[in-house]
């Protein structure tokens, strides 16, 4: 889930209440799913939307989000990729976390924020494929609502479910993909990435039931309002929790379903142990809410027990392993406090 939390709402809100049920999984997945193809035969590769992509060879130039292109370039999909938008860069030039290993000064940058998408740069890159995350099918996510019509002209569009599925589900897709763009898969690089994540997910879960009862918020801050999020939609969180995470589910959260929002003087109506905070460069840190009262009342602020949560993650092993990691740790090491 690196755009602002209110601009996410408007996208999200804008996709309407459609949401990726188990069936349309069930049907994009494995055969029909995993997609056909070769450098010099037709390719095909069905997506998360239901949407049949077909072209009469496999894609060469490929413009993609940069989540997509993140995790697509850790399962070896790189020659390809050969513009992004999203958060790419930092105000300082700096790659932006959200990038992963794409080295932003070798693909070309369509947009680098929210509702920045060039439609005449993307014509000049001549692409042949857009790939994207989609947290409300069909919507894409980034892609401008105004202007979507004139960017699928251009080129044919592949949607991995993000939201409202668990974190393995499309890092299962973003393989599956990978490989249908022929890249190999079953690479030393990868199965060792897989290997590191399976033994985090197994860590976390161990973590979860040595230290019990440690209650965990998932949230996010913007100088108007505190987000609660929701770990039945977020796909990290939908994860966690079935590993044995104690986290905490809101009660009255938005339309989508995605967060409670709530105001600064509210922040504290949810007692939590662990403050999952977002990390992303376009919300708060705690670096920056030092005039917020509220925030510093909280007990796990209090108690120093405010761990980064890379929001969005990226839907790969390499991307993900150490999100999973990095909570366990918080978890065991955790004190009660709420």
């Amino acid at each position: 889930m690196r755009l602002n939390h209110l601009s996410r709402r408007r996208l999200l809100s804008a996709s309407g209440a459609l949401l990726l049920g188990a069936s349309l999984l069930t049907a994009c997945g494995g055969e029909d799913g995993a997609g056909t193809g070769n450098d010099s035969g037709a390719w095909t590769f069905t997506d998360d939307r239901g949407t049949k992509v077909e072209l009469k060879q496999r894609p060469q130039r490929i413009v993609a989000y940069v989540g997509a292109a993140a995790a697509l370039h850790d399962f070896g999909v790189r020659e390809q990729i050969v513009g992004v938008y999203g958060p790419a860069k930092l105000k300082d030039g700096s790659p932006d976390p959200q990038i992963g290993n794409v080295d932003p000064n070798k693909v070309t940058i369509i947009g680098n924020a929210y509702g920045e998408f060039n439609i005449e740069k993307y014509a000049s890159l001549r692409p042949e494929l857009l790939i994207d995350n989609s947290y409300t099918p069909p919507d894409l996510f980034y892609v401008p609502a105004d202007s979507k019509d004139k960017i699928f002209k251009l080129a044919p569009s592949i949607g991995i479910a993000a939201g409202a599925v668990p974190l393995n589900k499309p890092i299962e897709r973003y393989a599956e993909l990978a490989k249908a763009l022929g890249a190999d898969t079953e690479s030393a690089e990868v199965k060792a990435a897989k290997a590191r994540f399976d033994k985090a997910t197994e860590d976390l879960k161990a973590a979860a039931k040595e230290n019990p009862g440690i209650k965990v918020l998932a949230s996010a801050a913007t100088a108007d309002l505190f987000y609660a999020s929701n770990p039945a939609k977020n796909t990290d969180l939908i994860f966690f929790k079935s590993l044995g995470v104690d986290l905490i589910t809101p009660d009255k959260v938005d339309e989508q379903g995605y967060f409670e929002n709530l105001s600064w003087e509210n922040a504290g109506k949810y007692k939590a142990d662990i403050v999952f905070l977002d990390a992303r460069t376009q919300s708060l840190q705690p670096k920056d809410l030092g005039g917020k009262p509220s925030w510093k009342d909280l007990p796990a602020v209090k108690a120093g027990q405010v761990v980064p949560w890379h929001a969005e993650p990226r839907f790969s092993y390499a991307g993900s392993a150490p999100l999973l990691e990095d909570l366990a740790k918080a978890i065991r090491s955790a004190k009660k406090v709420s």
